[in-house]
């Protein structure tokens, strides 16, 4: 038997990972299968964009918010002659809202699927729920580790009974000696209390060491050694705010000779000696919401005393005397108990000695056996009936997402609005309008991708934007490569760009540092918003209303000052449009799509009507031009298209065909029509070649686009505004394309 593993793996320092570790070497080692030796191969899981040096097991790894890599891994697996696959879950460890990324590659294998549940949400989200239920549907077997957890699934999120697979967490089979343990950490003269795993504020050291200062008073030679380090999602977000805060509440107990924290990963063989060491072991959480606790198993595995608050697994696990339970947050509860414990030897012995003899059945040989039976059973019983989905378009015919070249045009002041082929052009120095644009790339880069890269670009850009600014909430528009202004006032096009973008900040802010700028320099500028004349100020404006709309609803004068904006082009269109001419002027020309696309964005705050039919008779009408030869033909900025003449076939622009991409998801956003992914995916395809004249715009060896398809063939400068509008394009098919599964595959 072949087998397919999906999950974090060590090196990755993740829990998930250990077992995923463990669960392999279980299975593959297990000597009681008659037939030949299993073989099997590991698809990890990368976190953000670290990368890691697997052991040769790992054959694929997947990037966690790259969606091309999980399509590919389903692919790798069906042709690795793998016999069934198991997938280890947990929201967290795989891409998109609530981990759905890992859906289409669940819908592409055609083994028969087993999948491990580490986490199960009792009040899920809509999302949680909808892809649990999914995964549970596609999947053989559901193993869980917890009886409660059988409930769960069964209640909440509809599972049948039959389904449904009870193996408890394994431990592995260590064998080491408390007194031969104690002596070589120089601990032998102490009483030991342990407690280990990731460190964040969830966890409840701080109860533990409240705890401490009333046991020390009778057991002076008390020794709480805290085993692990901060979080790696903790430590990216929040730094060493909460070691920190253990160390000053340490302090200010005065319990520095009885507190360790060494705040550092250790293998697996040290902690089994550290929990051979111990004479008790307490898991302090603060919530009941923990189905499964590796940790907890470990700790019952090698006959540890063990108190725990009455989290779901900590219940189950810890009765009929196998451990202790405390309440929650109780300090002074958990001191009594530890106090008795440590007066009464005789009643911690018989503790740790039922705990030992229910951890002998949870060794990782045992739970393989039960893995290897399970597996055998599926095989035997079922085949893998393949269901075929609708996918609108195939990601993994997307370039990479590179920031390469959006790095090499930036600098400490902006992005380089120019450049030279490919190297910057310093001579032209900055603008707003690229700046505005590459910080709304940025935000929907780390959004959609967790791109700490992006993330380190965003300050720069907003900084520009900012400094830009007049007093009057207007701003100017170039700035030289020496800093020095350009123009007073730049146009409406870069105003209605910069609201644009300030919006989507507001409704999608990395952090409150970023929110507040964002929020300071956006209602500075609110007062210009009704004097704008431009219609395409007046879309772009209108645009970045409705980000921040989404995130702030009860805004009702933001909601009126939306509805003027959208009567404003709904005047332009009921003076300019015709029977034959459904449009906002007489002619068409460039970034045509944000007239219809702001349209679109209004009737998602709106709910009007008349809106809601203009944005979708004017954006029909933009289609009948540009799609007339079945692939996007933008129109030309040589002399675009009066309403009397014809279209201007060259000079076409890569922000006309991004403002086609957005025009086409907003569509698909508020009607669900399929159609308009299809048309999306038609108009991306413009950048690789899919256009009048069968060349792609986009540059493998620089990573960025090039300006723009000339009478001539390509214009081979790669500026910001070409390349940012590359990169938007592809961040929104990449949207476009979770937001299908979300609302369609999942709904199924």
């Amino acid at each position: 038997m072949k087998i397919a593993y999906i999950g974090t793996y060590p090196p990755r320092e993740c829990g998930i990972g250990t077992f995923t570790h463990n669960l392999y070497y279980s299975m593959i080692d297990d000597s009681k299968q008659k037939s030949k030796k299993n073989k099997g191969f590991i698809v990890a899981m990368n976190d953000a964009e670290e990368e890691y040096s697997y052991p040769q097991e790992v054959e694929f790894s997947i990037r966690q918010e790259d969606q091309r890599d999980y399509l590919a891994a389903s692919k790798y697996i069906n042709h690795s002659g793998a016999d069934v696959c198991i997938l280890q879950h947990e929201f967290g460890i795989f891409g998109g809202q609530s981990g759905v990324y890992i859906l289409p590659l669940l819908h592409g294998l055609k083994i028969p699927l087993i999948v491990t549940l580490h986490t199960i949400v009792y009040t899920p989200s809509y999302t949680q729920k909808a892809i649990m239920q999914e995964i549970c549907k596609m999947a053989d077997k559901v193993v869980v580790m917890n009886q409660k957890a059988i409930n769960f699934l069964i209640d909440i999120y509809d599972v049948s009974k039959e389904k449904i697979a009870f193996i408890e967490h394994g431990v592995p089979d260590y064998q080491f000696n408390q007194k031969q343990t104690k002596k070589e950490f120089k601990l032998e003269d102490k009483k030991i209390i342990l407690t280990f795993g990731f460190l964040s504020r969830n966890k409840g050291i701080e109860v533990a060491i409240k705890a401490l200062p009333k046991l020390v008073k009778k057991h002076p030679n008390i020794i709480y050694l805290v085993l692990g380090k901060t979080h790696p999602n903790v430590l990216r977000y929040s730094g060493e705010e909460y070691t920190i805060h253990l160390r000053q509440l340490i302090k200010s107990l005065k319990l520095e000779d009885h507190v360790i924290i060494p705040n550092k990963f250790v293998n697996e063989k040290d902690l089994f000696k550290y929990l051979y060491a111990s004479d008790i072991y307490i898991t302090p959480y603060n919530s009941e919401a923990q189905i499964t606790s590796g940790t907890l198993s470990y700790a019952i595995g090698v006959g540890s005393g063990v108190i725990s608050t009455p989290y779901w697994h900590a219940t189950e696990l810890l009765a009929n005397g196998r451990g202790r339970l405390f309440d929650f947050n109780d300090s002074d509860q958990l001191a009594d108990i530890l106090i008795e414990l440590l007066d009464k030897p005789d009643v911690l012995k018989k503790l740790r000695k039922k705990a030992y003899a229910y951890g002998k059945e949870l060794t990782w040989p045992k739970i393989g056996v039960k893995y290897n039976t399970l597996l055998f059973n599926v095989l035997k019983n079922k085949n893998k009936v393949v269901k075929e989905q609708y996918l609108p378009f195939d990601i993994l015919t997307l370039p990479p997402f590179s920031l390469i070249h959006i790095k090499r045009l930036t600098d400490d002041t902006g992005i380089i609005q120019h450049a030279k082929y490919g190297i910057p052009n310093l001579k032209d120095g900055y603008c707003l309008d690229d700046n505005a644009r590459a910080l709304l790339m940025a935000l929907m880069a780390f959004k959609q991708k967790k791109s700490h890269q992006a993330m380190e670009l965003c300050p720069i850009y907003l900084s520009y934007i900012h400094y830009m600014q007049n007093e009057d909430g207007t701003f100017r528009n170039f700035l030289s490569f020496s800093r020095g202004f350009l123009d007073e006032v730049g146009s409406e096009d870069s105003f209605g760009r910069t609201i644009w973008a300030l919006g989507y900040l507001l409704g999608n802010a990395p952090n409150d540092s970023y929110y507040q700028t964002g929020r300071s320099i956006f209602f500075k500028a609110v007062p210009v918003f009704e004097k704008l004349k431009s219609i395409r100020s007046i879309a772009n404006t209108m645009i970045g209303i409705s980000y921040y709309l989404q995130s702030n609803p009860s805004d009702d004068s933001m909601t009126e000052i939306l509805r003027k904006l959208a009567n404003t082009l709904i005047e332009h269109y009921e003076i300019h449009s015709s029977e034959n001419w459904k449009w906002f002027e007489s002619l068409l020309a460039y970034d045509n799509a944000m007239l219809p696309l702001a349209l679109l964005h209004a009737t998602e705050i709106l709910n009007d009507d008349k809106v809601r039919s203009i944005a979708l008779i004017t954006m029909n009408f933009l289609i009948s031009i540009t799609f007339a030869n079945g692939y996007l033909s933008i129109i030309g900025n040589e002399k675009w298209y009066n309403r009397e003449g014809e279209k201007s076939t060259f000079a076409q622009q890569p922000l006309d065909a991004l403002a086609m991409i957005l025009m086409f998801h907003q569509a698909f956003y508020v009607t669900n029509d399929k159609e308009y992914l299809n048309k999306l995916f038609t108009s991306f395809m413009w950048f690789l070649g899919e256009n009048d004249l069968r060349m792609g715009l986009y540059d493998f060896e620089t990573n960025g686009c090039c300006d723009g398809l000339e009478s001539y063939g390509i214009n081979r400068n790669q500026g910001a505004e070409s390349t940012l509008a590359y990169l938007i394009s592809h961040l929104t098919v990449l949207q476009a394309y979770e937001e299908f599964y979300r609302k369609n595959i999942i709904k199924s």
